[in-house]
């Protein structure tokens, strides 16, 4: 016969399942530091969506959309390299649009790669932005994704916002003993992630552009199966799932001093 659970056994269940129900909540509530990188990120939030369309205002974030358009393509190139991919060039323009030319790869794994890419670093970003020690790290990341991004460039555009944002890097890791590095990987990372699931909507959604990488992912797929508006939907869940589950994993892992 199975062994038979004893009441007292089955208090200790309860109990144990009760101290790990426990230890999590515990740790995503935030600390009093990390409430503060929270109400950060609402303000990047609604400084981006203020500024986004404003004229003249805007001016203010050109530099960083067309950052985020360099990571669009970088993670195009980075899938495409995974998948024996050939990159031939990395194109960022003045309206904030972008191309990456490349050879070969599978394209059912380089053609969503860009959105889901350049959202999942930015959640990394975000994540890396409770810890400062972390958010070293993430610079590091990210410069290593610039200086790709450089070695495929054609344009002088691409190189400049190569150049201009690690310069930018150095200094903040030089500038107080970095800082205010976690405050500019923090923003990255909003950027980043509001941009992609900005442009996602906007295009494949609501616009739906006639040339997409949703429409071109839709026909790798079997063409009817479904459309290119429904995989956009399906990829703004989940960059929007990347971004709360990259702030919760913040909240949980780096629960010491968030701002020094």
């Amino acid at each position: 016969m199975p062994p038979v659970a004893t009441d007292s056994q089955y208090d200790h269940y309860l109990v144990a399942r009760q101290n790990v129900a426990d230890q999590a909540a515990t740790g995503l509530t935030p600390t009093s530091d990390q409430r503060i990188i929270l109400i950060i990120i609402g303000v990047y939030i609604a400084a981006i969506l203020v500024l986004w369309n404003m004229p003249i205002a805007k001016i203010i974030l050109a530099p960083f959309k067309l950052l985020t358009v360099g990571l669009h393509e970088f993670s195009h190139a980075a899938v495409g390299c995974c998948t024996c991919a050939k990159i031939d060039s990395i194109e960022i323009d003045p309206d904030e649009g972008g191309v990456t030319r490349m050879r070969g790869g599978i394209q059912a794994c380089t053609l969503p790669a860009g959105y889901l890419g350049s959202s999942l670093i930015g959640a990394i970003l975000v994540m890396c932005g409770f810890n400062i020690l972390a958010s070293k790290i993430a610079s590091i990341f990210l410069g290593v994704c610039l200086l790709f991004t450089l070695w495929w460039a054609k344009n002088w555009l691409t190189r400049a916002i190569g150049v201009v944002f690690i310069g930018l890097m150095i200094f903040l890791w030089w500038l107080a003993h970095g800082a205010g590095l976690k405050y500019f990987v923090l923003f990255i990372g909003v950027m980043s992630s509001l941009y992609c699931l900005w442009d996602i909507l906007d295009d494949l959604v609501f616009r739906k552009a006639y040339e997409s990488d949703a429409s071109k992912f839709a026909k790798v797929c079997g063409g009817g199966c479904m459309s290119s508006r429904a995989w956009g939907v399906i990829w703004f869940f989940i960059s929007l799932m990347f971004l709360v589950v990259g702030i919760l994993i913040g909240l949980a892992a780096f629960k010491g001093t968030c701002l020094s």
